[in-house]
């Protein structure tokens, strides 16, 4: 009798068992097209949702070779969370075709244009926007994740969507988007009295990566090493800007990892300068894994710089 009941007990415990599993909601799948995103979506994802991205932190996000393996995430996501504004134009609508994934084609019910409820900078106005202009967005700057406020809204908009698909989860994407809203205030307080020194300081920039964070920091871009958007530099312009630089005494240039060096070390050594390579993206170097470790990165890097060169 004894062992009878024994059984009966383990069988009822593993129906049990079954029930709550066959009643779980499955994870949703959130395939980001950079590290930005997936970094943020995880600050409000915890266990409950598989994130992965296409491009690498190091990488231009502009330009991104297609592979398989980017086709086979994109067939079993629930969402795709892209940049927009242009950025992934080159590489990330054939992938999105060839996954045949009806709802994160342009428009479906799993596509997520992130730069929606973002800040968006540089949007040109008073005429069209031509190839001659060079690589101009035509509808505002995509590095619109590089303000922690962007940041913020971002993880905001996450949080939303999954509690949408997962609403007994909704509880839970709003205590952690709670928590990663108080961390993310606590930092920007430590990072605007780090930079508080620098306000209106002069700087270069490589390309136009940088509007949303310098207009965070406080640090005004005089000019471009690209004469214009994703042109090479000439000498003509070359000579424009170290003339331009030694008028009004800059002395940093900020520089992606993915750009070629020679032009922004040769400008700098001409006037005096350094040159600040800087993260545009979680994962541009190992120490840079989430999105708080990004702004600390780079804005020690500024620091040190603006220090030496006092």
């Amino acid at each position: 009798m004894l062992v009878s009941i024994k059984f009966q007990t383990l069988a009822v415990a593993m129906a049990a068992a079954l029930a709550c599993a066959s009643h779980a909601a499955p994870k949703i799948n959130l395939v980001t097209s950079t590290q930005d995103f997936a970094a943020l979506a995880r600050e409000v994802a915890g266990d409950k949702v598989n994130v992965e991205s296409i491009a690498m932190g190091y990488q231009d996000p502009h330009f991104v070779e297609p592979k398989p393996s980017f086709v086979l995430k994109l067939q079993k996501a629930d969402l795709l969370a892209v940049v927009g504004l242009q950025l992934e134009i080159g590489w990330l609508q054939p992938l999105q075709t060839q996954s045949r994934n009806a709802k994160i084609q342009i428009g479906g019910a799993g596509y997520l244009d992130m730069s929606q409820y973002c800040e968006i900078l540089e949007i040109p106005t008073g005429g069209q926007v031509t190839r001659a202009m060079g690589d101009v967005h035509p509808l505002g700057n995509p590095h619109y994740w590089l303000d922690p406020n962007n940041g913020r809204r971002i993880a905001k908009a996450f949080a939303d969507r999954f509690s949408r698909l997962d609403a007994a989860d909704a509880v839970y994407f709003a205590e952690r988007y709670a928590d990663f809203d108080k961390r993310l205030t606590a930092a920007e307080k430590g990072w605007e009295a780090k930079m508080a020194p620098y306000r209106g300081r002069k700087v270069i920039t490589y390309h136009r990566s940088w509007p949303n964070f310098c207009e965070r920091f406080g640090l005004q871009v005089v000019d471009y090493v690209e004469p214009r958007p994703g042109i090479p530099p000439t000498p003509s312009h070359t000579l424009e800007l170290i003339n331009t630089m030694k008028r009004e005494a800059i002395k940093l240039i900020l520089v992606e990892p993915y750009f070629d060096r020679r032009a922004p070390n040769k400008i700098a050594q001409d006037v005096g300068g350094e040159v600040a390579e800087l993260m545009p993206s979680v994962g541009g170097v190992k120490e840079i894994t989430n999105y708080f470790q990004l702004f600390d990165y780079d804005l020690n890097i500024l620091v040190n710089l603006f220090q030496k060169l006092k």
